[in-house]
């Protein structure tokens, strides 16, 4: 048994009761989760533990591998160059990376790669998740590879390789890599306790990931969603190594909790501007919600909708989502990061047991539900 800690406004204490639930019962090994409402934390909890063997308890200084929550603060930072004028969604990607334009990729916008639609999905063969850790090398892997379906019809989510595309844009822009990018443009200003990757020195306050029960799957070979999820396999115990922790992998290798997500994604919901650190102006916002694609993605093979940067409300794929003027997105085993505009709210829930599942899982069900069904 492990008590839940923190802050939890009493309209809310379903959702404490339902966290406290799945942490009672084994369902979560430790997690963090955060209501903010127009920059209050309505809820701020944290609980259960960071080990399997239940022996360290997870605190409020706890961070843990994030997944594709990753990805949600990699869009931000594009959108932050598109607020400077610096990026335009429109333009080629090849207008700021020349190289990528290689193979028929000329044409390639940035918008495209944003929303899952360039083509460029994964690492053609050979492919090992230590490509991943070699930045120049990589990115050039990537800049001379042909697309695997035409660019812009339809998605088919960059699941390893996000952080690299939208990152050597950032790169070539500002000459910082992505990872220094966001640590003094985005958390740095705005306090929040996230880093793309892990410095060695908070290592011994990682929840190290527990992985979720194996699946078994065919795939046709040549398809995209088999090229992608072999280019590179990924195994989930990677992201407790030191290799993975030393990487910039702006898709997949963030570290953070509840609390520093929120802190960052809650600029989306508030309008662009937290505490009077402002990243975004409302126009840029507004390109979010330009939907890019809607269908069976050609990787996940679920019903997704997807505006620049972000998932759109689906409501055939996640019926907790209320399909308003909300985009979200979330990392594998179920962490979720959810922005509302229309209550200027942001969800955001992180932990280090993976449950099942391709997006979001039955524990991050209940509780956006019984937010919900909270805040009326």
């Amino acid at each position: 048994m492990a008590d839940l800690q923190g802050t939890c406004a009493p309209r809310f204490d379903a959702v404490r009761q339902a966290l406290q639930l799945n942490i009672d019962s084994g369902e979560e090994l430790g997690a963090s989760l955060v209501l903010d409402i127009d920059g209050e934390r309505v809820i701020d909890l944290w609980g259960g533990f960071r080990d399997q063997a239940r022996t360290v308890p997870w605190d409020e200084h706890t961070i843990t591998n994030l997944w594709s929550a990753t990805k949600t603060v990699t869009s931000l930072a594009a959108l932050v160059l598109v607020d400077r004028g610096d990026l335009d969604v429109h333009a080629p990607v090849a207008k700021y990376w020349p190289e990528f334009g290689a193979h028929g990729k000329q044409h390639i916008e940035v918008r495209h790669l944003l929303a899952h639609t360039s083509g460029v999905s994964g690492l053609e063969q050979p492919a090992t998740v230590e490509d991943l850790y070699h930045w120049d090398t990589v990115t050039a892997r990537y800049a001379a590879q042909a697309p695997w379906w035409e660019p812009g019809t339809v998605s088919g989510y960059h699941a390893a390789n996000y952080g690299h595309l939208i990152g050597e844009l950032v790169r070539r822009i500002t000459g910082s890599p992505l990872r220094q990018f966001v640590a003094d443009q985005i958390a740095g200003p705005l306090g929040a306790d996230f880093q793309i990757g892990a410095a060695e020195a908070d290592w011994d306050r990682i929840a190290p990931i527990v992985p979720p029960p194996p699946s078994a799957f065919e795939l046709p070979p040549d398809s995209p969603a088999a090229k992608t999820f072999s280019g590179p396999p990924m195994i989930a115990d990677y992201a407790n190594t030191a290799d993975w922790r030393r990487a910039d992998i702006g898709g997949l290798n963030g570290h953070g909790n509840a609390r520093s997500v929120a802190r960052m994604l809650s600029v989306v919901a508030r309008g662009g501007e937290v505490d009077g650190v402002r990243l975004l102006r409302p126009q840029t916002i507004d390109l979010i919600f330009d939907e890019q694609a809607r269908g069976v993605d050609l990787v996940l093979g679920i019903p997704l909708r997807w505006g620049i940067g972000f998932a759109l409300p689906e409501p055939d794929t996640l019926p907790w989502i209320p399909d308003e003027r909300i985009c979200f997105w979330g990392g594998w085993g179920g962490s979720m990061i959810i922005m509302d505009l229309g209550r200027r709210l942001t969800i955001s829930y992180m932990m280090n047991r993976m449950a099942p599942g391709i997006i979001g899982s039955e524990r991050s069900a209940a509780y956006v539900r019984a937010i919900y069904d909270s805040v009326g």
